[in-house]
């Protein structure tokens, strides 16, 4: 059995991807200050790039907390991609 690092790295990426659709409604959720479904299937993305990488509600910690495992996850989620292209 010929287990490659490639396969490793498409197993890993495959694994820490399955959260994300869910990480990214929650985190849309508080950025649209709603709880409509529908968040996640509009394409609404400058409000939602803006409260990542900036802070557009600074006195709101259940924001600040979660962007902050957001980011941590999204990079973690990159850096799995970026290993598996270049592998």
């Amino acid at each position: 059995m010929d287990i490659s690092v490639k396969n490793i790295l498409f197993f890993l990426l495959m694994v820490w991807g399955f959260p994300l659709g869910y990480y990214r409604s929650k985190f849309r959720k508080i950025i649209y200050d709603t709880d409509s479904w529908t968040i996640n299937i509009k394409p609404l993305f400058w409000k939602e790039l803006k409260g990542l990488f900036g802070t557009i509600y600074p006195k709101n910690l259940k924001y600040k907390k979660f962007r902050k495992f957001y980011l941590v996850y999204l990079c973690i989620y990159l850096l799995l991609l970026l290993s598996y292209l270049y592998v």
